[in-house]
């Protein structure tokens, strides 16, 4: 795969970058990229803070930074100042991009963190409050496209981008139009639900969207017809519920579910849109560049259709966490539990540490979740466990109803055909909506403080 500057040069006489100036993005990263090397002739790569709100601007400054060997944190211009400081303590940066700052804060920085030139770190974690930032590098971000390509048998990719570019699922989609001399058309997700809609042929383009994304286009019926259009529409970021699969396949929705996560650079299994179409509910299949093994809790590798923990060995995982690389560099396990059925397809189960034990029986809340979400009574549902001396932890259900007049007893009574009577949550709280962030992730430690408050003070 080539290098930054030499994508760069490639892309320069092309218009590629839908509404927006491609020239412009060619002259900031142009620019940027020889202040960067003069920077950098001292003999060390200054640290940068990228937090750029504009597009063309962020792209441009990501694309020299990396051109220039220089470390780059990508961030979230909307963190609070708790979130920011955490950061800067962090990251003591030499050099700030964004925030309307332009380039500032020189000099704050003391080199000895960044040993390997050229590393990109990419925030992780934030939902649960400790921001973290996964240690990537060209290599493994371009190991993910190079994955990618392969699996879908492209020479180019034309993305369509809806989430925050300085999220993995942003930058990954940039990443692959940039590298495969591709199109990518950018538009805020609120301009999409609005009806703004650029003027491209969706057939030669993928879109990727979380969850809640999904939800909210199939809601109208203009968007759901442009939605369709789309060569592929790639799900991820949250597990989805049956209901939404159900209602993507009804409306012909290219779907590709995928599996993939920060610290492996996005999708490392996906479920072709054609399997989906035809009713299969997985993951999918390996991409090229990774392989995964279901290991038990001794680390033996178990058969098909086993459940047990989930390792990754891929060209595109992480490094470790700024500022330690990991040790083991080539397995990762991750806190999924899932199996790999007779196709070699990967199924999810649930989350290990989101395990729930309720008199001595192990439930995993993403099945609890979809069956309350088939009952069509429910916006959106998290289930999590809260201490009880009775039975270790007792299952609660924070829901918000469809309709106002919506009891948990009518939600029970259709439950109980579908699960065990321990599966059925004991406790049962409305709210009006779940803390999620913009990947649509949940903050459970949000929801067991609104749990906990609600069953010190239930509502009469």
């Amino acid at each position: 795969m080539e290098r930054p500057l030499d994508c760069l040069n490639n892309l320069a006489q092309d218009d590629w970058l839908i509404g927006y100036d491609s020239r412009q993005f060619n002259k900031i990263a142009q620019e940027l990229y020889l202040e960067l090397t003069q920077l950098s002739a001292s003999g060390t790569s200054p640290k940068i803070i990228l937090a750029e709100r504009e597009p063309v601007r962020f792209l441009a400054s990501f694309i020299a930074a990396c051109a220039a060997n220089c470390p780059v944190f990508l961030c979230n211009p909307d963190w609070g100042t708790q979130e920011w400081q955490q950061v800067f303590d962090l990251v003591q940066p030499d050099i700030i991009l964004g925030m309307g700052h332009g380039a500032w804060g020189m000099g704050h920085g003391n080199n000895t963190q960044c040993q390997i030139p050229n590393h990109i770190m990419i925030s992780t974690g934030g939902s649960s409050g400790q921001i973290k930032f996964a240690i990537h590098t060209w290599e493994t971000l371009t190991a993910s496209v190079q994955g990618f390509i392969k699996y879908f048998q492209l020479k180019r990719v034309n993305s369509f981008c809806v989430l925050p570019l300085y999220h993995v699922s942003g930058l990954m989609q940039f990443m692959r139009s940039f590298t495969t001399k591709g199109k990518l058309a950018i538009l805020p997700f609120k301009a999409v639900e609005s009806g703004q809609i650029l003027n491209i042929k969706q057939s030669e383009y993928f879109i990727s969207l979380v969850p809640t994304q999904l939800q909210r286009l199939l809601q109208n019926p203009e968007l759901t017809e442009w939605l369709s259009q789309f060569n592929t529409v790639l799900l991820g970021g949250a597990p989805a519920w049956n209901e939404l699969l159900e209602k993507a396949r009804f409306h012909r929705i290219r779907l590709a579910p995928t599996y993939g996560m920060t610290e492996t650079a996005s999708q490392i299994a996906t479920l072709k849109p054609d399997d989906f179409l035809i009713g299969k509910i997985s993951s999918g299949q390996i991409l090229p560049h990774a392989k995964v093994t279901i290991q038990n809790q001794q680390g033996e590798i178990l058969n098909s259709n086993q459940i047990g923990n989930i390792t990754i060995q891929a060209q595109s995982l992480a490094l470790g966490y700024y500022p330690i690389t990991r040790e083991n560099q080539t397995d990762f396990q991750v806190d999924d539990l899932g199996f790999l059925d007779n196709q070699g397809h990967l199924n999810i189960v649930g989350r290990n540490s989101d395990k729930i034990i309720t008199g001595g029986e192990n439930i995993y809340p993403a099945e609890i979740e979809s069956a309350i979400q088939a009952t069509q009574m429910v916006a959106d549902i998290c289930v999590i466990g809260i201490p009880d001396k009775h039975w270790g932890q007792a299952l609660t259900a924070i829901y918000i109803p469809k309709k106002s007049d919506t009891s948990a007893l009518k939600i029970q009574t259709l439950l109980k055909d579908k699960l065990s009577k321990f599966k059925i949550p004991k406790y049962w709280i409305p709210q009006q909506n779940l803390p999620r962030n913009s990947q649509g992730k949940i903050n459970r430690q949000q929801l067991q403080q609104i749990a906990t408050e609600f069953l010190q003070n239930p509502i009469t």
